[in-house]
């Protein structure tokens, strides 16, 4: 695993123990990647939401919690440059779930066709 791949395993581990310490327990809040920029001066936390409904409040928690969390990583991970961070809702895990569901459909309406 590359440096960049680490610091981003690193990153997301950070953003677990953070969100598992500070979220409530009614929204599950789960980190499922982050992205550098090149320059690694900024990182997107990229996270998916149980109920689907709450991902609205759990980006806006996450986005007050912002300054709270890089002090949080200061403290916790070693990085040579702490990168701002800006949280996101993880679209593409949403669309992965959704055709999810649909295949499911697909095939328990066909095993029951015949």
């Amino acid at each position: 695993m590359d440096r960049d791949a680490k610091a981003a395993a690193r990153l997301t581990e950070l953003a677990a123990k953070y969100i598992a310490r500070e979220a409530g327990r009614s929204t599950l809040i789960t980190p499922t990647r982050t992205l550098f920029q090149r320059d690694h001066k900024h990182a997107v936390i990229h996270f998916t939401v149980f109920p689907d409904a709450d991902a609205p409040n759990a980006l806006a928690f996450m986005k007050r919690h912002r300054d709270d969390f890089r002090d949080f990583i200061k403290k916790e991970g070693r990085f040579k440059m702490l990168p701002f961070i800006e949280f996101a809702i993880d679209v593409g895990e949403e669309h992965r779930r959704h055709l999810d569901e649909i295949s499911k459909d697909i095939i328990l309406g066909d095993s029951s066709d015949t």
